[in-house]
């Protein structure tokens, strides 16, 4: 890596991708959990513009990055404080790809420079929404699928058990949505985490997919 990233408070969580990423194929359990929400997002156009993603981070994690930031000291998280944070951990995610990927017809799809960081403190939860545009839109007639993970398994995304886990935004009349979440985590599985005996999982089992149709 030869961009600075600066002293952002994601910076622990990017040490450990890297150490995923360069020393073994996949970690044997996540250290970071989230709770996954998207919007495939349309033009007026009716092409397809890219991902608006809400990402609802776990409370341990959470607690950790929120540390000193409450800075009018009156016992709450505002989205002005937390704006910063947001927005460098939105740029520091493009070493990642995002933990998202595009396919268009097939073919790997690049992205644009993200707009929108944004952070909320909700539930003893930071919520970061940021929208990830496609470098150049996309015909909404293509076949567009769209899936979020981290392939190192560092950081376990699992789709928000509600109807809206995946919603297509001002999109055209006809078009459809098809949905495949990650597989869930037990009880039993998390305490095989925790022992180190957990099986290496496949990237797929632990992936989310959402495939978009339009006539």
């Amino acid at each position: 890596m030869n961009r600075r990233l600066g002293p952002s408070r994601f910076l622990v969580l990017l040490a450990g991708l890297l150490l995923a990423a360069f020393a073994v194929p996949a970690w044997a359990h996540p250290h970071v959990f989230v709770t996954a929400r998207s919007e495939v997002v349309f033009s007026p156009e009716g092409t397809i513009t890219g991902v608006r993603h809400f990402w609802s981070f776990d409370e341990a994690y959470s607690s950790y990055v929120t540390q000193g930031l409450d800075k009018n000291a009156d016992g709450k998280l505002t989205p002005d404080e937390l704006l910063d944070l947001a927005k460098e951990n939105t740029e520091s995610l493009v070493d990642f790809d995002y933990f998202t990927f595009v396919k268009v017809n097939g073919r790997k799809q690049a992205f644009g420079t993200p707009r929108d960081p944004a952070m909320a403190y909700e539930n003893e939860r930071v919520v970061l929404s940021f929208f990830l545009p496609l470098a150049k839109p996309v015909p909404a007639s293509s076949i567009f699928a769209v899936e979020v993970t981290d392939p190192t398994f560092f950081v376990y995304f699992e789709m928000s058990p509600n109807k809206d886990a995946v919603k297509l935004a001002s999109a055209p009349a006809g078009c459809s949505l098809t949905v495949a979440k990650a597989v869930g985590l037990d009880m039993s599985q998390q305490q095989a985490m925790a022992d180190n005996t957990f099986p290496i999982p496949s990237g797929e089992q632990y992936s989310n997919k959402a495939i978009v149709t339009c006539p």
